[in-house]
């Protein structure tokens, strides 16, 4: 779904996962300077919406996600799972309920995916899913923002900043509202800075919640079963998950990011060795240079310098052995 916002003077429309919203509008370092700044807004509007409503709607889905939400209050905003029946990520949920309906935001192109999930599970529960993606689109202002909300259907409010879910149709009228735009680059490169995991970019088919990070912020310990719980609790008990996430300084002689996927290797044993793990995320970051996240071994060295692709990285722990 092509954003109307693509055109705004200097739009340059972004590609792959992020297809539909810019990827910035001519001056990445300075969005990013005034995203970290609490100015401005990012154009989200490519994300899925789903929401839920009914009497049930939250114990029927503390039932299913891996976040406790049976006694959610409303407007206040929460992260959640989708496990599969071995404890693998299938699904990141972005959520606030206003005390009517559920609402989320949801990787672009996954609603449908998690919509069929859900629709199977109503049972007997007074529930009904939907697709809103088609009337409602998202849009972040960051943290510090003093720009109105004001015409937001839901209002998630973050650390990070207020994800607002706005009418689609109302999006450029709005927006003029919101001060200037940066594109999902600035965005991007704020979020590895912080640590935070992206479906489908840190994850893979075989992710656990342990390997990124997301028992913080989208994992309740001590609630009851769900599916995939039995994973996540041995895991945790164990304390040894196969992978771990680290944060990683990239060399900045270097002028290309590694890729999405890219081998890490251990740099001693050179760009021949056997990889240790793959490149989740890269961005160019205004302060601290070229940075990414990554997949590894949990028994990767914490002190070792690594190759991302041919790139040499100092790592950061994200999650410790």
């Amino acid at each position: 779904m092509r954003s109307p916002l693509l055109s705004l003077p200097g739009a340059v429309p972004a590609e792959g996962a992020d297809e539909g919203v810019a990827a910035h509008y001519g001056d990445l370092f300075r969005e990013q300077r005034r995203l970290a700044a609490g100015q401005g807004f990012v154009d989200l509007s490519h994300r899925g919406v789903v929401t839920v409503t009914g009497d049930d709607r939250l114990s029927w889905l503390h039932l299913l996600l891996t976040q406790h939400v049976s006694e959610l209050p409303p407007q206040q905003a929460t992260e959640a799972l989708v496990l599969s029946p071995h404890g693998h990520v299938e699904h990141a949920l972005y959520l606030v309920d206003d005390g009517t309906t559920t609402w989320a935001h949801v990787e672009p192109g996954t609603q449908q995916a998690l919509i069929g999930y859900l629709e199977s599970m109503k049972f007997f529960y007074r529930v009904e899913v939907a697709d809103a993606t088609a009337d409602y689109a998202v849009v972040h202002l960051p943290a510090g923002s003093i720009a109105e909300a004001a015409g937001a259907a839901a209002v998630r409010e973050t650390p990070y900043g207020r994800d607002l879910f706005v009418p689609r149709g109302e999006l450029a009228k709005l927006a003029e509202g919101w001060g200037e735009p940066a594109g999902v680059w600035a965005y991007e490169a704020l979020r590895i800075e912080a640590h935070r995991p992206r479906l489908g970019f840190e994850t893979d088919h075989r992710t656990i919640p342990h390997e990124v990070d997301w028992l913080k912020t989208a994992v309740h310990l001590q609630k009851g079963c769900y599916r995939g719980q039995e994973t996540v609790a041995r895991v945790h008990n164990l304390g040894r998950p196969p992978r771990r996430l680290v944060f990683l300084h990239l060399d900045g002689t270097e002028e290309t990011l590694p890729a999405h996927g890219a081998e890490v290797r251990l740099a001693t044993d050179g760009p021949d060795g056997r990889p240790v793990g793959f490149v989740t995320s890269a961005a160019r970051h205004f302060e601290l240079g070229p940075v990414a996240l990554a997949l590894v071994k949990r028994n990767t060295p914490l002190d070792a310098v690594l190759l991302a692709g041919t790139v040499p990285a100092s790592q950061e722990v994200v999650v410790p052995q």
